[in-house]
Order: C-alpha cells, then sequence, then structure tokens
C-alpha cells in the first residue's frame, strides 16, 4: 500500500473509531447523515474518483477501494457504494459533461445523495422509457433508495439501454423498503408508473457497471472479513476452556490460519481486478467475476468461523458476530450470487478462452 493511501485508510479509521454501527441501524435512512457528511467534507470519500473540474480528487478505483475496506470493517452503513461508486461512475461513464458539471459537485460534498437503480444484471433492464421520455418500470434490491435525491435509472429505449436522471419525489415515482438480511445496507424496490425523466448521455454500458460494484463490493467484504477474523483471533486468545485458552488447541489455530489464507487470496483477487479495470485490460471482466466469488466466499466461510469460535455470545443480539454473517450472506447475493458469476466464468472460456487467459487464468482455473 502506498503512503497516500495508508493515510487515507488512517483518515477514515480514526474518523470510524468509536462509531455506533447499531445507532445508525435504527436511523430513518439507516445510517448517520452527520458521519457521511464528515466523511465527504474532512476525507472527500464520495469525490475520490470525480476529476478536479467536477469538485473532486481524481483519484483512482483502488482509493475509493481503501475507503471501502475501512467501512466494511465496522460495517459502517452510509451511501458510499449506491452513492459514491454506482451513481457517480454512471454520470462519469455517460459521457455527459453536462449533466456531471450540473451533479457531481453536490455529490461529492454529501449535499446530494443519488443511486443507480440497477439490480447487477445487464440483460435485465426491468424499465422502459417513452417517446415522451416518461419511464415506467420496477427496479427490484436498489441500493440506498430510501436517501437517495436523485435516481439514476437505465430503461430500454428501443434497441439500447439509456441513463435517466428522475428526481426522487417526482410523480409516478414509489419507493418501498424490502425487510433485509443485513440491516446495515439497506435496499429498496424503486417502481416508476410514467415518471418524468432526463435524459443522460448515449447508450450505457451496464456490463461494465456490473464488473466495477463487483470489484468495489469486494474491497467491502474483504474489509468485513479482515475484521471478523481479527476479532476471533482476539477472542480465542482470552477465551479460556479446560483450563487454558482455546486458541492453543491445535484444531482450532488450524482453522484460523485457513481462514487466514482464504482471506488473503480473496484480497489478492480484489486488487487484480481493480487494478484490471482501471488499466481497461481485455481480462478486467473475468477478473471482476473471480473477485466477486473469491471475496463472496472468503466472508460466508470467515464469518461463519466467526460465529463457531464465539459460542454462545455470537448468536445473541447484543453481540456484532451475526450482523457480520448477515452481510456476508446478503451481499454475496447483490450484482449476482457467486453461482451465477462462476456460469459467466465458464461461458467465456467456452466462448472466447482467450479473450479471459492472462492474469486471471489462474484464478479462474482454480475456481473450475
Amino acid at each position: 500500500m502506498t503512503g497516500e493511501r495508508q493515510a487515507l485508510r488512517d483518515a477514515v479509521r480514526g474518523l470510524l473509531s468509536g462509531y455506533s454501527t447499531r445507532a445508525a441501524i435504527d436511523a430513518p435512512d439507516g445510517f448517520d447523515p452527520a458521519l457521511w457528511t464528515r466523511l465527504c467534507s474532512e476525507i472527500g470519500v464520495a469525490g475520490l474518483a470525480v476529476p478536479e473540474p467536477y469538485g473532486g480528487s481524481g483519484a483512482t478505483l483502488r482509493e475509493t477501494c481503501v475507503v471501502l475496506e475501512e467501512l466494511g470493517r465496522t460495517l459502517t452503513p452510509g451511501p458510499m457504494l449506491g452513492c459514491a461508486v454506482l451513481a457517480t461512475h454512471a454520470l462519469l461513464r455517460s459521457g455527459d459533461s453536462e449533466a456531471c458539471a450540473r451533479l457531481l459537485p453536490d455529490l461529492c460534498t454529501g449535499a446530494r445523495t443519488a443511486t443507480l437503480a440497477f439490480a447487477g444484471d445487464p440483460a435485465e433492464v426491468p424499465c422502459t422509457a417513452s417517446a415522451g421520455g416518461r419511464l415506467s418500470g420496477e427496479v427490484p434490491h436498489v441500493l440506498d433508495l430510501a436517501c437517495a435525491d436523485t435516481l439514476l435509472v437505465p430503461a430500454r429505449t428501443g434497441d439500447t439501454t439509456i441513463l435517466y436522471e428522475v428526481a426522487a419525489e417526482a410523480p409516478g415515482v414509489a419507493r418501498h423498503e424490502t425487510s433485509p438480511l443485513d440491516p446495515t445496507r439497506r435496499l429498496g424496490v424503486l417502481r416508476l408508473t410514467d415518471a418524468p425523466a432526463r435524459r443522460i448521455g448515449g447508450d450505457t454500458d451496464l456490463g461494465g457497471l456490473r464488473d466495477l460494484a463487483c470489484v468495489a463490493l469486494s474491497a467491502d467484504q474483504i474489509g468485513a472479513a479482515a475484521y471478523a477474523l481479527a476479532a476471533t483471533i482476539r477472542y480465542v486468545r482470552i477465551r479460556v476452556q479446560f483450563g487454558r485458552p482455546i486458541g492453543s488447541f491445535q484444531a482450532l489455530q488450524h482453522r484460523l490460519a485457513g481462514a487466514h489464507v482464504r482471506m488473503e487470496a480473496a484480497r489478492s483477487a480484489s486488487y487484480a481486478a481493480a487494478d484490471a479495470l482501471m488499466a481497461g485490460a481485455p481480462e478486467a471482466p473475468a477478473l471482476a467475476a473471480v473477485a466477486k466469488v473469491y471475496c463472496s466466499e472468503a466472508l460466508q466461510a470467515i464469518a461463519a468461523e466467526m460465529v463457531q469460535m464465539h459460542g454462545g455470545i455470537a448468536i445473541t443480539w447484543e453481540h456484532d458476530a451475526h450482523l457480520y454473517l448477515r452481510r456476508a450472506y446478503a451481499s454475496a447475493q447483490l450484482f449476482g450470487s457467486p453461482a451465477h458469476h462462476l456460469e459467466r466464468l465458464a461461458r467465456s472460456l467456452c466462448s472466447d478462452p482467450v479473450g479471459v487467459a492472462g492474469p486471471g487464468q489462474q484464478g479462474v482455473d482454480h475456481l473450475g
């Protein structure tokens, strides 16, 4: 990690120290707006990937992933993934300079929040646009829907997919919050009925946004996995059974060593996918799928070990172990399940084996 990224990590971790995730869960929008404002104003987390002319810092995806790792460590709720990653990159990729100049500065400061109404499958675009630019359709599993001021909605227009801007309070817009498995990450269902919309840019590359979402989510997952593993190691060192700390038992040591190896493999997959996306490498889609699979399965396995090794206290509401387990299983289904991405990798290997070869090939072979 470079010195600048280390400093960014320390700044975010310092701001989050002493923060209560449980208090944010009970907030109306499921997160602490004051904390989000501080993250945006003091550290600039929402504008990391935004060019300076639009009010950002012009950093890279890797810096965004550093922030996501830290937020994942503490399961901090907030619109980082839905707003600062998906909505922001959808605007930047649209090529619409007018929309970027109008929306991005407020997104960077936290004065405005936005979300991308995209469930994760580029082949499924449930909304359609009429000739008059009005949208109809229903999108499930929309991140940060309840707190968004602006909705960015991909919609079918003939044979193309166009991005549209919809005001959250516009007529014809209905937002319904779902009952989440993971209370630290709110999801909602968006229903549009002839809702007025404003076109942004041209044809939208949802496949590229899906790959970006998978890589960003993988950073959040390795942050959660790293904390869950560290907390478990701390506990087994102090939990005494049969007159000795349970961490001295060889069986538990082997399980924790396996969890560490799994976590580091997931971290490598996440970093490799982020670097490939930044470089525009041809193997980037395959590496994004590998990161989604590895990091989802790693967090599920490590969170399960956290629950088991903490014993009975881990299944009480007062302990955080169950929150990490909930995050693990809920995150695995975001933007496509691991099984879905394995199937996507298999199709890519069968149809274009050369296109997914290279740095990502070893990981793909291992998964197979």
